[in-house]
């Protein structure tokens, strides 16, 4: 009875051809190719934790006192966001441990997205037709970001509540609605008891959402236009050479999973991050010393302490000193990024579609400039940390943010000379691959669909 039917089922919705079209689908094996799902598997790790915490955590800017295990803070007037926050990480039961993980995974998550978005650029992936999916991945690193801060913020330490007066002043800065905006988002004058309940919302169910969604988006758009691959034996514009999705592709995903939640079980249970109780409670009189944020959002700290004030006045009014570093140098980033694949196709006048990879070497002048900018980056994101800098070097910060400004200048232009000149030294050398390619002739690339794939792990898909 029962295979009568699954036999009725499949005669009228094809799940036996579905499913074996889905099981033969062929991937390349390039470790590159890795760096996606080494993302996805932390967003998977954070939605877990994050289920976890938010049992116990209370988003709310109302006063108590404290009661819990940690003497040095008992009997001091915190918010309960701050006494939450010390309660899971000292009397719940792995209360830290999870709360670490999540703080773990979320810096990996951004770093591998950033690492996979330099993949992409320097490969060329970006071209046509898979501009749709540079867009999604640049939103879904803005996304990524602004949750990341969020949850960052939620504990009301002295470090993160910083971090949220920072904000509060960007959002001043916005010329003619900066004020209806800091209003808008924060729900009154600062510091305001409703942000930490609307970052709460945003950081465990608006933003979480978008984000599945675009994650959703992505992988079906790759799943449509199957994957790209560098140059090689056997790899055309047409095909796909790799493995199958069944086994072997899906047995290395899997395993890559569970070694990416180890790793992370391994950084929360031995490396301690974000120590709010060291911070204190967060009083908006008071300001930590050494303050650094999260990895990703030093790049925009070092823009504030780097980028030189500037004294407007347009029709007299006076245009805030943060405007340039805190609102127009972001959406100049992000805005060159989102309009990069336009930009190289009007430059290159290359508007055909692209299923083979470049290497990096043979575009000297992409893989210059992206170095380029990684590096002015990178710069920026030292000069977040300006203070320490300092101290650690019995220097003064006015000496550091001087060489650190002309490194801002200098470095990249350097960088850029050194690689356009490496990238063009090399261009003149042959892979391998390619040479065997030259001396051997042509073979025909297999079916997409084989009802019985070969023992071979290597399999071709072809036909785009």
């Amino acid at each position: 009875m029962i295979k009568r039917l699954v036999r009725w089922v499949d005669n009228r919705v094809g799940t036996t051809k579905f499913t074996r079209k889905t099981l033969n689908k062929v991937f390349p094996d390039h470790w590159s190719f890795m760096l996606g799902e080494v993302a996805l598997y932390c967003f998977v790790v954070l939605i877990a934790t994050g289920v976890f915490l938010t049992f116990f955590f209370h988003p709310s800017a109302e006063r108590v006192i404290y009661t819990g295990s940690y003497a040095p803070l008992r009997g001091l007037d915190v918010s309960e966001s701050y006494s939450s926050a010390l309660h899971i990480s000292f009397d719940v039961r792995s209360g830290l441990l999870i709360r670490q993980i999540h703080h773990w995974a979320a810096l990996v998550f951004l770093a591998a997205i950033v690492v996979h978005l330099c993949r992409v650029f320097f490969t060329g992936a970006f071209r046509r037709p898979r501009e749709i999916n540079w867009y999604i991945g640049l939103l879904l690193l803005l996304l990524s970001i602004a949750n990341g801060f969020a949850g960052y913020s939620l504990p009301d330490d002295l470090l993160s509540g910083t971090g949220v007066r920072i904000m509060y002043s960007i959002l001043l800065s916005v010329p003619v609605i900066g004020t209806w905006l800091a209003f808008l988002v924060f729900g009154g004058e600062y510091p305001a008891h409703d942000i930490t309940s609307r970052l709460f919302i945003l950081h465990v169910l608006i933003v979480p959402a978008v984000i599945v969604g675009m994650l959703t988006a992505h992988l079906a758009i790759i799943w449509r236009q199957k994957h790209t691959q560098f140059r090689g034996t056997g790899r055309t514009e047409g095909n796909v050479v790799g493995s199958r999705l069944w086994p072997t592709y899906a047995l290395r995903s899997v395993g890559l999973f569970f070694v990416v939640t180890a790793v992370l079980a391994a950084l929360g249970g031995l490396f301690q991050i974000n120590p709010i109780w060291l911070y204190g409670p967060y009083e908006p009189s008071a300001v930590t010393t050494a303050a650094q944020p999260d990895w990703y959002m030093g790049w925009l700290e070092g823009a504030l302490r780097l980028i030189p004030r500037l004294h407007i006045q347009v029709f007299g009014y006076r245009v805030p000193e943060i405007l340039v570093p805190g609102v127009i140098f972001p959406t100049l980033t992000f805005g060159v990024l989102f309009c990069w694949p336009a930009v190289e196709k009007l430059l290159t006048r290359d508007r055909s579609e692209h299923h083979l990879l470049d290497r990096p070497r043979d575009r000297p002048l992409r893989t210059a400039l992206g170095t380029a900018v990684l590096t002015f980056y990178v710069v920026l994101f030292i000069g977040g940390g300006q203070d320490i800098i300092a101290q650690k070097f019995n220097l003064t910060i006015t000496d550091v943010t001087m060489a650190l400004r002309i490194s801002l200048l200098v470095m990249p232009l350097v960088v850029a000379a050194i690689t356009y000149k490496l990238c063009r030294d090399l261009a003149h050398d042959k892979p391998l691959a390619e040479a065997i390619e030259e001396a051997e002739p042509p073979q025909e690339p297999a079916p997409e669909a084989d009802p019985q794939p070969p023992n071979d792990p290597v399999a071709t898909a072809s036909s785009r």
